[in-house]
């Protein structure tokens, strides 16, 4: 009985939707967390009465056919790109991008990953880095008698030192976009690398056309609507119930079968 097969598909998509929706909201307070969305297919079908073939030797044709569906499985799940909200937090080397681009992060490996979580330090050294200790490129040093550090929308970087008031520029923070975005690959630590699918980056800075630009003292909040979020848990919710009702309804078609004298 296909039933029994195509429902059990059923109930793991929706077991694999439900997994995306509660990480989903498991990060809605995550810095720059962009929301997944799991997008499905429906499998192979099987040709009971395949469409178009001849139903005769006069050239008819049959107009519909007869096709079984053997159920569905997961195809993508994608991350919504959409713009979250600035959160002001006055720390000064907050950074929050507005628009496209990410902050480029040099990994201890030496490659090099993306992020949009601008919740920045400096390291014992006086280089700006992330809250793991990884340098943000292009590599850019504060000394350390500076008074203050101001970054504009542009990325440029300027510190005014002890005893002066022209501040200094000590560098420019670059941006990176990609041809497609959702083919970056996740590795958690709202990290992401590069790869075959999200094409080669483009660097350039803040608030060239095509980039977005840099806020200081903000950081971009994460893009979960908590309500969207319910409400497709209670879908998905009531999908998987739907599923495994087909599984009883069929267990109880066999036994009705087996007890046939």
């Amino acid at each position: 009985m296909r039933s029994l097969d195509i429902a059990a598909t059923g109930m793991q998509a929706q077991q694999t939707n439900v997994e995306v929706i509660s990480n989903n909201i498991a990060n809605m307070t995550t810095t720059a967390y962009k929301r997944r969305q799991a997008e499905f297919q429906d499998l192979i079908y099987q040709n009971l009465r395949r469409v178009g073939s001849d139903s005769s030797d006069s050239g008819s044709v049959v107009p519909a056919g007869a096709q079984v569906g053997l159920g569905v499985r997961t195809a993508a799940i994608y991350r919504i790109n959409e713009q979250g909200n600035l959160q002001q937090t006055s720390n000064t080397l907050d950074l929050a991008i507005s628009g496209s681009g990410y902050f480029q992060i040099t990994l201890p490996s030496g490659d090099t990953a993306y992020t949009r979580d601008g919740t920045f330090g400096l390291s014992p050294e006086g280089q700006i880095v992330t809250a793991d200790g990884y340098v943000v490129m292009p590599g850019i040093t504060i000394p350390s008698n500076a008074t203050s550090v101001t970054i504009n929308t542009s990325g440029v970087v300027q510190a005014t030192l002890s005893g002066q008031t022209a501040p200094n520029t000590v560098g420019t923070i670059q941006l990176a976009t990609f041809p497609n975005e959702a083919g970056l690959d996740a590795q958690g630590n709202n990290l992401l690398l590069q790869s075959a699918a999200s094409g080669n980056p483009t660097t350039g800075n803040p608030a060239a056309p095509g980039f977005g630009t840099v806020n200081q003292g903000f950081i971009e909040t994460s893009n979960v609507n908590v309500v969207t979020e319910i409400t497709n848990l209670i879908s998905a919710q009531r999908a998987y119930e739907m599923n495994s009702r087909v599984i009883t309804t069929s267990d109880q078609m066999l036994s009705t079968l087996t007890n046939m004298h």
